[in-house]
């Protein structure tokens, strides 16, 4: 996956995904590096040559050290992040994982045909890296990363030579690590993609022709290249059915007990996104999860051949961690971690620099962490939100969650240090937890718009789970006047968060981006500002606005209120009105 600072990259896997089977589905849309010993690594045994699954389930959990070696720049430096250092491999470690991939995009570094020789400084700081990372007791998995959109995707029209550079590079690279440690794991290809292809069939025999040309020169390569745990991906590192069946054919005709196969996983696109009402991790996001694993655990793992989801995440981290409501965010990371473990699949979370400070060596978001964390071993309990909002217009009445267990047990519900009380704070029906009057105006306090009080409900295992209490009103909207280049809604939250935005023409029909749905994409056509008050609408929303068009907006906030608003388009002026 393309990292924070390469979103083209991504937008080309999803593109991929869409071409093979996505748009089916869319068509039918109307804690701290010091963490203590709970965090410690812990060592496991290497496995004999030819176990395969025993290696890559010693490998669970794993971290991508994303936007660094792959960076498509000059430097390890180029997108933003720090250069690596011991230290941060060190608290990496200290996390609890025992694998790292280590991406590499090597076009830059690289030479012309006929050695195509790669840079002797450029190879020599990732060996010594990847040393690094061996001599903290990781496995380590490296690869070839965005050269798989340079210049790999051009296979089609060049077929020789993509293929003697792509070869070029696994041997240079087999030469430098044949006496490494097993604990060295090589990916023939990031996300493999090709461009002005004649379709399905001729990609998946290209991909075929990389991976089993791969296969053969490491493993002619000799010392521990002739054991070395090889892997495999899918076209685009897709789960979807065709992508997996091509790969299980490549696997089960190399005949290799010493292979495994790899695929991403970035959630049901309308929820990873929040886009065409997704702003919930329901029903259909987790069939998404659930399908996805079961088709490659049967395709691959219940034939003995291990899988490693080699990247996961959401695809709106990519903008920020924001994107996603943090209670569905949490939910999701809690039900992957507890489904990928069911199905013997091991998990790479991927790490642009957005979760685990390079240099600071703490997370940004210690929560959600926990909460990965606590799924590597456990499930945890959750509730329908993470939000209970009481309008400061009117009466406090009591409010209800529904509970998910997740085979836990509940324990209790806690303000700080102190315990609530069953029957006088809250009550408990089967799984609904419903918190009296009383109880949220004592804990409210003076009502400020926004948290007035977090309480924690506990469950037998796993990780509690947050429950804000918010006072909030009607947000209020003023009229606005500005361009298509910087247009922004004057906006009192009152307290309120904003979940979505719909966006109509008069007629009714769709107005701005993804047409195919009222509900546009968060951050990428609207975004809320709450430190300076204001609701953004931003350029690409605007380029796919009608000229002269009246546009209605519907914003929907977290707490259930929406609100209505106008906004014309004339050239690249814009006029907003209240509705």
């Amino acid at each position: 996956m393309s990292g924070l600072h390469d979103s083209t990259g991504k937008i080309r896997w999803w593109v991929g995904l869409l071409a093979s089977g996505l748009v089916t589905l869319l068509a039918g849309l109307s804690v701290t590096a010091a963490g203590g010993a709970a965090a410690a690594a812990t060592t496991r045994p290497h496995p004999a040559s030819g176990d395969a699954m025993a290696q890559v389930a010693a490998m669970q959990p794993g971290w991508n050290l994303g936007n660094s070696l792959d960076a498509t720049g000059s430097d390890e430096t180029s997108w933003g992040n720090p250069r690596i250092t011991e230290a941060l491999l060190d608290n990496v470690r200290a996390q609890g994982f025992n694998s790292i991939r280590i991406p590499v995009t090597w076009g830059r570094h690289q030479g012309p045909a006929p050695e195509y020789a790669l840079d002797a400084a450029y190879l020599g700081r990732v060996k010594e890296v990847v040393d690094w990372a061996l001599a903290d007791g990781f496995h380590v998995m490296i690869n070839i990363h965005h050269d798989s959109w340079q210049w790999i995707a051009d296979m089609p029209a060049d077929r020789t030579g993509v293929l003697a550079r792509y070869n070029a590079i696994w041997k240079q690279l087999s030469d430098t690590f044949r006496n490494s440690s097993p604990r060295l794991v090589f990916e023939s290809v990031n996300e493999p993609q090709f461009n002005g292809g004649s379709g399905d069939a001729q990609n998946a025999a290209l991909l075929n022709e990389l991976n089993t040309s791969f296969h053969r020169v490491v493993r002619q390569s000799g010392g521990n290249n002739t054991t070395r745990l090889l892997v495999l991906p899918t076209l685009h590192t897709s789960t979807d059915q065709a992508r997996v069946d091509e790969l299980a054919a490549t696997l089960g005709a190399l005949g290799d007990r010493n292979l495994a196969a790899t695929v991403h996983y970035y959630g049901y696109w309308p929820f990873s996104v929040n886009v065409a009402g997704g702003t919930h991790f329901d029903a259909t996001a987790q069939k998404d999860l659930t399908d996805a694993f079961g088709r490659v655990h049967d395709a691959f793992v219940a034939r003995g051949i291990p899988v490693i989801l080699g990247e996961y995440g959401l695809l709106g981290f990519d903008r920020h961690t924001g994107t996603v409501q943090q209670g569905e965010k949490l939910k999701f990371f809690e039900f992957l971690g507890h489904h990928a473990c069911t199905k013997k699949i091991t998990t790479m979370l991927w790490d642009n620099g957005q979760h685990f400070q390079r240099t600071g060596f703490r997370w940004n978001d210690p929560e959600l962490f926990a909460q990965i964390r606590s799924s590597w071993t456990t499930r945890s309990g959750t509730a329908s939100s993470d939000q209970v909002f009481s309008a400061r217009g009117a009466a406090v009445t009591d409010k209800s969650l529904t509970l998910n267990l997740n085979g836990t047990s509940f324990t209790g519900l806690r303000h700080g240090s102190t315990d609530l009380v069953r029957g006088r704070d809250y009550t408990l029906q089967g799984d609904r937890l419903t918190l009296t009057a009383s109880a949220l105006t004592r804990l409210s306090g003076s009502r400020a718009y926004g948290v007035n009080a977090v309480l924690s409900a506990r469950f037998s295992r796993g990780v509690p789970w947050r429950i804000d209490l918010i006072t909030y009103d009607r947000p209020v909207l003023r009229n606005a006047t500005g361009t298509t280049g910087s247009f922004a809604i004057p906006t009192d939250f009152r307290g309120d968060r904003l979940a979505t935005m719909e966006a109509r023409y008069a007629d009714g029909s769709n107005a701005g981006p993804h047409d195919w749905t009222s509900y546009k994409e968060f951050d990428r056509a609207f975004a809320p500002d709450y430190a300076n008050g204001v609701t953004t609408l931003t350029p690409d929303f605007f380029a796919e606005v009608r000229d002269g068009a009246r546009v209605t907006l519907t914003f929907h906030y977290r707490s259930g209120t929406t609100v209505t608003y106008h906004v014309t388009r004339s050239g690249t002026s814009v006029t907003g009105t209240t509705a």
